[in-house]
């Protein structure tokens, strides 16, 4: 997921950090090609963020807030429905991929420099889960359907994904084809 541009310096910062990851991979983001990037002084960069840890943990929790937000805006669009989450999460997932070819590496930066900071990231997933799975009729499509979208996910975020992509658009039809939802029709890449 993109990050949305920023006006503040910690935003910039943020910006900078998840553009240069992406650029150079995450195991050579450096702060100073941050600051850099982000126009502000290594003393700057350092005031909003003392370690690169920080840095990186922001970047996570960015991702995350970036990902609930987009999530709520959709879940606005379908309701409370029985199974509008899970067509929700799979629309999100969809319009994720089109938008992004490049993995989240400010997340993959994170589980490099250190596999700790994935515990928000874990947390989230169950929660998600467990949001999926209530709202469904059938708690273990559900199940299924969060599965596969998070595999596909995990294909892109290290870089393995060899499906071509008429596999992934006939994998996200038989994804959408399990969501039963009256009156509205099925997603397709």
């Amino acid at each position: 997921m993109v990050l949305k541009p920023r006006s503040g310096a910690r935003e910039k910062i943020l910006e900078a950090a998840d553009e240069l990851a992406r650029e150079v991979g995450p195991a050579h983001l450096v702060l100073d090609a941050v600051a850099a990037r982000a126009g502000v002084s290594k003393g700057g960069l350092l005031y909003h963020f003392p370690a690169k840890t920080d840095l990186l943990q922001a970047l996570v929790e960015s991702h995350l807030e970036l990902f609930r937000d987009e999530l709520a805006r959709k879940m606005r669009e379908h309701g409370a429905a029985p199974d509008s989450l899970l067509q929700s999460y799979l629309e999100l997932f969809v319009s994720e991929q089109k938008r992004r070819k490049a993995p989240p590496s400010g997340v993959l930066a994170a589980m490099v420099q250190n596999p700790e900071m994935l515990a928000p990231i874990k947390r989230f997933k169950r929660e998600m889960l467990d949001r999926l799975t209530e709202n469904a009729r059938d708690p273990a499509k559900a199940l299924t359907l969060f599965l596969a979208l998070e595999g596909l996910r995990s294909l892109k975020l290290c870089d393995v994904d060899m499906l071509t992509e008429e596999e992934a658009a006939d994998a996200i039809r038989s994804l959408s084809s399990m969501i039963d939802c009256p009156g509205r029709g099925q997603t397709a890449p």
